[in-house]
């Protein structure tokens, strides 16, 4: 009990400490190269019709999305490639990574079915 809480604290702060990197790529380095493109560093005044800021909202959208595929291309994609290298070095195809059942498991699901179906 007492490792699985640890790891949890390990993730929770890992996790917070990966969001303040990925926050600061979104801020420091893709917005202002989005800035460099539509000329507005966020598009806060965009689509203003009186107290209605619908710039605020698109702002927030292309922030998540932004961070979004920060994540992607940063976790998800490497991860992937990580794990189809482990598999080929342990002879697993991709297509087999995650169906493969052991043999002996099975032949004893099949003798429980048959069983379950014989008391029936």
């Amino acid at each position: 009990m007492k490792g699985n809480v640890l790891d949890l604290a390990v993730a929770v702060v890992m996790g917070a400490a990966f969001g303040a990197v990925v926050d600061a790529l979104v801020k420091n380095v893709l917005m202002p190269a989005i800035s460099v493109l539509v000329g507005q560093p966020n598009f806060d005044n965009f689509l203003a019709v009186g107290p209605i800021k619908f710039g605020v909202l698109l702002t927030a959208i292309i922030n998540f999305l932004l961070i979004a595929a920060a994540i992607y291309f940063v976790v998800i994609v490497p991860m992937n490639h990580m794990i189809a290298r482990r598999n080929r070095k342990l002879g697993i195809k991709d297509e087999e990574a995650g169906e493969k059942v052991d043999p002996q498991i099975a032949l004893l699901t099949e003798i429980r079915d048959s069983l379950k179906t014989r008391q029936n």
